[in-house]
């Protein structure tokens, strides 16, 4: 059988001009096609200004505490990971030229989490989460992001830093 990879470009021609919002959706629709995402019900989506968020609603299979009906750590953590990590694509693509396009998408394809630290900072209770994240350094070889999970009131659930390499 054969497999055929896309890439985090979408398979795009990198001699000609891309427009960025088409690299984002491309990247956001690579998440959104996780077996695992779609299990969850967790999506990626491109808001207001380029940025990315990702977002879950709560269901029943994400509950952590049964007794308290609060949604399980591990989600938090995964939308947390994910968002830093499309964030941080996101950035090499804001900040790459025409003609180091080509270079920008070998980084985006290799990025991987090397560290992450969590906190969280009040009981998973809400119907829907939104996670968001920001740059605090992007280097030539990987990248610090900061993140924040919100839940549908706007009350901050967890935060985390996360090294990424590419």
């Amino acid at each position: 059988m054969t497999h055929v990879t896309k890439s985090w470009t979408g398979n795009l021609d990198l001699n000609s001009n891309i427009d960025l919002g088409i690299l984002l959706d491309n990247i956001t629709q690579a998440f959104n096609s996780s077996p695992f995402y779609q299990h969850n019900g967790m999506r990626m989506v491109v808001a207001e200004g380029g940025q990315i968020e990702a977002h879950v609603d709560m269901a029943s299979n994400l509950i952590g505490n049964v007794a308290f009906q609060i949604l399980h750590g591990g989600v938090a953590a995964t939308l947390l990971d994910s968002i830093g990590g499309i964030a941080a694509m996101a950035e090499l693509y804001k900040k790459t030229t025409a003609e180091d396009l080509a270079e920008t998408s070998k980084k985006v394809s290799r990025l991987a989490t090397v560290d992450m630290r969590v906190d969280y900072l009040a009981p998973g209770r809400g119907q829907h989460f939104v996670a968001r994240a920001e740059t605090l350094r992007l280097g030539r070889k990987g990248c610090t992001m900061r993140m924040t999970m919100v839940n549908d009131e706007g009350k901050a659930i967890a935060t985390a830093i996360a090294s990424y390499a590419y």
